[in-house]
Parts: structure tokens; sequence; C-alpha cells
């Protein structure tokens, strides 16, 4: 009888190792420019905001809890006693009132106008670039000179506005004295500086949406606006959250046009626009006092953190929304236009 050995399964030979391959200097060179380089590339901007962003933030931070002297440089700690003084004035909700009536009269009007301006110049229309250039010129003038020229259009006596009220008839209207329309004609500056940029902001993600939607939703039955509804809109919901959000922040943040409103610049004789910037201002540089300054600034900025959060959650739901119906017209459009190209 003949006997067999088997080798067992452990004992089987293992596979030979590979050579250990020894990278030179400039290979490990490569490597590391290749993984460092792009985080040096953009190191100078974060080195940049580091200095000018963050230092001066947690700089203001700081003095907001104290009792600060400018001259000296130092301040007593008073914890939150800036804070709790700033919020029982009722010129700060004055201010605060203000800010918001102002925002919703030149944001919202602004992205609808912003929307509309851009969705005119993404259809073939003659003299494209003169148009879009135009839309940009008030965003390059400077807000001073915006400020001057408004100034003088609704000037209440010698205004060319309320000279054409008078001349059809209407009467004039007290610009510099009744708050909602000192806040209509503030509202008019800003949207004369802002509406242009944003619309070609809104122009430059329409032109990057594919074509063949509008095709097969036009196959689909659909009209220009139900095109716009369901397909341009959820399209834009990255731009347009980013509009959004700036324009919140820009808007909350308003200075440079109820400063120039009147050549006072302290937002008007009973407070009729004052802003929160402009009372920050005052406070600041009127006062001298640092340390309410800066714990107003702090506010200000939870408080456009909240609005900005708000406006994002209300922003993508809407979007959302339409994008689905979008998404359906699309599908449908689609197979519309493969039964189109097969009579063909």
């Amino acid at each position: 009888m003949t006997i067999t050995a088997t080798r067992p399964a452990s004992a089987e030979t293992p596979p030979p190792e590979r050579p250990i391959r020894v990278l030179s200097f400039s290979q490990r060179l490569s490597r590391w420019d290749m993984k460092l380089s792009p985080y040096l590339y953009i190191s100078p901007f974060f080195v940049l905001f580091a200095i000018v962003g963050l230092f001066p933030i947690a700089y203001t931070g700081v003095i907001s809890f104290m009792d600060w002297d400018q001259v000296r440089r130092s301040g007593e700690f008073v914890g939150f006693d800036q804070y709790v003084w700033i919020l029982t004035q009722p010129k700060f909700w004055t201010a605060l009132g203000n800010t918001f009536s102002i925002f919703l009269l030149s944001s919202v009007p602004q992205l609808i106008l912003a929307l509309f301006i851009a969705a005119m110049l993404d259809r073939h229309i003659r003299a494209r670039t003169f148009w879009r250039m135009s839309a940009l010129l008030p965003y390059v003038v400077a807000p001073v000179a915006v400020g001057l020229i408004f100034n003088a259009l609704f000037a209440d006596k010698s205004g060319t506005i309320n000279g054409f009220f008078e001349w059809i008839g209407i009467g004039a209207i007290p610009w510099h004295v009744e708050p909602f329309w000192s806040h209509i004609a503030i509202a008019t500056m800003v949207n004369y500086r802002w509406t242009g940029y944003n619309a070609l902001i809104l122009l430059a993600a329409m032109q990057a949406i594919p074509r063949d939607y509008y095709e097969a939703a036009t196959v689909d039955g659909a009209g220009a606006f139900r095109q716009f509804m369901s397909i341009t809109l959820p399209s834009l919901k990255p731009t347009l959250i980013f509009v959004v959000i700036t324009s919140t922040i820009g808007g909350l943040q308003i200075f440079d046009e109820p400063r120039m409103f009147d050549q006072f610049g302290r937002g008007g004789s009973a407070q009729q626009w004052l802003t929160i910037t402009l009372y920050l201002y005052d406070i600041g540089w009127g006062e001298w006092n640092f340390g309410r300054a800066a714990a107003m600034a702090w506010i200000l900025f939870i408080i456009i953190l909240a609005i900005g959060l708000i406006n994002l959650l209300v922003t993508r739901s809407l979007v959302r929304d339409e994008g689905r119906r979008g998404a359906q017209l699309s599908r449908r459009g689609r197979r519309a236009l493969k039964r189109a190209e097969a009579r063909r």
C-alpha cells in the first residue's frame, strides 16, 4: 500500500515579498510638492484673513465685555453690562426696526428684479454685451456719489422727483420726514447699486443650465413661464442661496446710503432712517464708547447669522419643491422629445 503525504494548508509556500522601492530625494520632494503646493498657494488668503478678519473679531469680542478706554488701551471687565445697556435702549429698537424695514424694501424687489433682468439677458437679444455691461455700471459707481445724486433727486423741496409729482398734480412727498418714504428712498438707492450685480451672477448660473432641458420642455408643451419656474429656478438653487445670504448680510449692514441721505448723517431728526450701523458709528466715534459699540457689533452679528440661517432653510425648501416638479417635467419632456425624433 502506498501512502501519499499531503502538505497542510498552513504550510503553503508564502508569496514572494515585493522589493522595497527606495525613493530618491527628488521623488520624495515631488510627492511633498504635490501634497503641500495647493495649501501653500491658498495660504496667503487665510493668513491675511486671520490678521485683518479673525483677530479684529476676537478683539472686538473681548472689548464688548469691558468698559474700554481707547486712549489707554485698557478697560475694566463689566461682563454683559454693555449688552444689557444696548438692549434696554429704545433707540436701539428704533434702529433695528428701521434696518429691517429698509432691508425688506430693498432685498425682496432687488431679487425679483435681478431674476427678471437675468432672464431677459439670457435670451437671444441684440447687443447682449452692451446690455450686460450696462447692468453692471451702477455697481462700479462710488457709494458716496450715488448717495449725493439720490439725495438731490429725493430732496423734499427742490428734488427732481417731487418736482415731477407736482407737475402731474400728485403733490410733494416728505422723503426726509416720514419714516416709510425715507425707507423707500434709501431702498431705491440700494436697489440701484446692487440689482445689476446680482443679475449678472444669476445670468452666469442660467447660462450653465443645459439647453436640452428647455428643448424637452418645449416639446412637452411647457411655456416660457413654466420653464422658468420648473427648470431655471430649481437649477439656480446654489446661486439663489448665495444671492439671498449676501443680500441679507449687506442689507442688515447698510451704512453708506442712510449716511449720505442727508448732510448730517444722524438718521434724521427723529431717527426716521437710523440704522444699526449708524447707531453703532455714533456710539463708537460720537460718544467714544467702544465697549458698547463692540457689544452692538456682536448683537448685529448674531442677528445676521440668525436671519441668514432662516433664509438658507427657507430657500432650500422652496427650491427643493420646485426641483421635484422640474425633474418630473424634464423626464416627461425627454420622453416626448424621443417620440418626436422617432416619428421623424
